[in-house]
């Protein structure tokens, strides 16, 4: 039974969708006007593994997350560059097309802009107004939150509360300091502007994804997700103007992860600790940062530092070597025939049910990491390389490679050639050293010469000389074999 945990209640339900078998999501996407930085992409690697484990679980999945084209940052960062806005949103919605397929993320069903959703932008705004939720000021229209009597529900916090700590400009066109707006008259100069009934303008950001969600998918959704710091005002605004207008619950579950923390700090562009996305898959593997992601639960902050990424080094090192170690011992004697294991094949399914356990107690990676390391270490425990294959090491390894990759296919990890992803982290790190691989070859080479040679001294001197260069040897009856210490 899958239990989610629903920012709405605070507190972990059981989950029951709308419909039979089929679940809808819609996720706040970025705005684009700018390259995305790594904390942007928490969100789509969290829900790119749920709508993975909702499907594997035996769910239709319709997955939309929308991009915000329509926003001052677009038309400050057009004035800038002497671009229209709609040049500036379709180079970066373009970047982050790229950002996401580096990712190896699956694609999304649904992609929604908001120019795309202008009509029904329009059409919401309209009904908010004859329904009296909300009012015209001048050629602005504001929700009314008096209007509302469950706002402030999402966030738990009472408006006389929100008055208090939220800080709010005057607006003498507003009835309440905390009413929002659902259309906004358009300056002179604006690029981006529509005619609507109330004068040219453009929508305000809350209705923006109220409109798109009605429009793919109706009155309501099942599970509608964002950052922890959307909860307030964007999500609780969602909530009033979607139930205002429609009378239905807009979601069922609300799923928000939370942040990351930049040397235990949040991340800001005052603090200069901004990291692109692409800066950092072209420093480090994407796998890396799918692994600091997935590796902790989403609704835990994050410390993002080069220790967190020197931790995910070792443990996709340890994953992959495992495998590869799979793959050496089942390609020594291709002659040898698999005889399933029964007894190893029972270990693994009990593993197996207690991922399965973990992934439905909301989504509980970290705990389901911590089964496949133990499963890891009893596999090591009894395979080595060069050892001898007979049909009961050979079932060990192919039911091994079978049970990695299946939980890989979950999180988009663990599904590339063990041994080149091994030389790629090696050599990704071999530049972080300063080392050539050629310069490491030559010394585990000339290692081998003397130690053939029975010179165990000086072959013990060029070990700690590696040793002091991160460089770890294994000896084996097939030869020496070196990587980087991780």
């Amino acid at each position: 039974m899958l239990k989610v945990y629903n920012t709405l209640s605070r507190k972990s339900e059981e989950f029951k969708h709308l419909k039979p078998k089929a679940v809808t999501i819609y996720v706040c996407g970025p705005t684009v006007y700018d390259f995305l930085h790594v904390g942007n992409f928490r969100g789509p690697v969290v829900f790119n593994f749920i709508r993975n484990w909702l499907e594997h679980s035996g769910y239709k999945v319709t997955y939309a997350q929308n991009f915000t084209d329509v926003d001052d940052k677009i038309l400050n960062r057009a004035i800038k560059e002497n671009k229209s806005a709609l040049e500036i949103s379709s180079t970066y919605i373009n970047e982050y097309k790229k950002d996401f397929q580096i990712l190896g993320l699956s694609p999304l069903d649904r992609s929604p802009q908001v120019t795309e959703f202008m009509p029904e932008i329009i059409s919401m705004v309209s009904e908010l107004i004859e329904k009296k939720k909300a009012y015209v000021s001048g050629h602005d229209v504001n929700f009314e939150i008096s209007q509302f009597s469950e706002y402030g529900k999402l966030s738990n916090r009472k408006t006389d509360e929100l008055k208090e700590g939220v800080r709010i400009e005057v607006d003498a066109s507003k009835k309440n300091a905390l009413d929002f707006a659902l259309w906004k008259s358009a300056k002179p100069t604006e690029q981006l502007k529509w005619p609507s009934p109330w004068g040219e303008g453009r929508p305000g950001w809350h209705i923006e994804c109220s409109a798109m969600v009605k429009g793919m998918f109706g009155d309501q959704i099942d599970i509608h997700g964002g950052g922890l710091d959307l909860v307030f005002p964007h999500h609780e605004n969602e909530i009033a103007q979607s139930e205002a207008c429609s009378g239905h619950q807009l979601a069922k579950y609300w799923v928000h992860w939370n942040m990351f923390n930049f040397s235990g700090s949040k991340m800001s562009k005052s603090l200069g600790n901004v990291v692109s996305m692409r800066e950092f898959s072209q420093k480090h593997h994407p796998e890396i940062y799918k692994w600091i992601v997935l590796s902790v639960h989403y609704r835990s902050v994050t410390d993002f530092n080069e220790d967190t990424i020197d931790r995910a080094y070792a443990g996709l090192a340890k994953f992959y070597s495992a495998m590869a170690m799979a793959e050496n011992v089942l390609a020594s004697d291709k002659s040898i025939q698999a005889a399933t294991d029964e007894k190893y094949k029972a270990e693994l399914e009990q593993a197996w049910k207690s991922i399965e356990e973990s992934m439905n107690e909301d989504f509980g990676t970290p705990s389901a990491f911590a089964t496949v390391f133990e499963t890891i270490r009893k596999f090591n425990s009894r395979i080595r390389r060069g050892m001898k294959l007979n049909p009961q090491v050979s079932s060990q390894c192919e039911q091994f490679l079978v049970f990695i990759k299946k939980f890989g296919s979950l999180l988009s990890l663990f599904q590339q050639s063990p041994q080149s992803f091994l030389i790629e982290l090696d050599d990704k790190l071999l530049v972080k050293l300063g080392h050539k691989r050629s310069d490491i070859d030559i010394l585990v080479a000339e290692r081998s010469k003397v130690r053939d040679a029975k010179d165990f001294a000086a072959a013990d001197v060029l070990r700690k000389k590696l040793t002091e260069m991160h460089i770890a040897v294994s000896d084996t009856p097939a030869g020496s074999f070196w990587e980087v210490i991780k």
